[in-house]
């Protein structure tokens, strides 16, 4: 019985520290509204960042691309709903975001 108990306390804990370790939306995200239809680890609206950063691993015009579509929107891509344009986006903001995109990448 005592290392059912054992058992579950370091399972628990262990789960803890895997979401502590999780990544979190960027203050910049939730400031410009991104949150709104997107998350990091799943699709609502538009793609979870995770399966973005994934798509573009490796592809050293990544950055650009995403800061277009950040700034312009478009279509296409992840589905029929377009993502919307976000001309009023600072380019540290949009910098700050890619960065962040592209750094969940595995």
């Amino acid at each position: 019985m005592k290392s059912i108990i054992v058992s579950i306390s370091v399972a628990a804990g262990l789960a803890f520290a895997g979401s502590a370790m999780a990544a979190e939306m960027p203050a910049v995200a939730k400031k410009n509204g991104c949150s709104v239809c997107h998350s990091i680890d799943k699709k609502l609206v538009g793609p979870a960042w995770q399966a973005v950063a994934d798509k573009y691993k490796g592809d050293t015009s990544a950055a650009g691309k995403l800061t277009t579509k950040m700034v312009k929107g478009g279509g296409g891509v992840w589905g029929p709903i377009p993502m919307p344009a976000t001309p009023k986006l600072t380019e540290a903001d949009n910098k700050e975001l890619v960065t962040f995109i592209l750094g969940l990448a595995k």
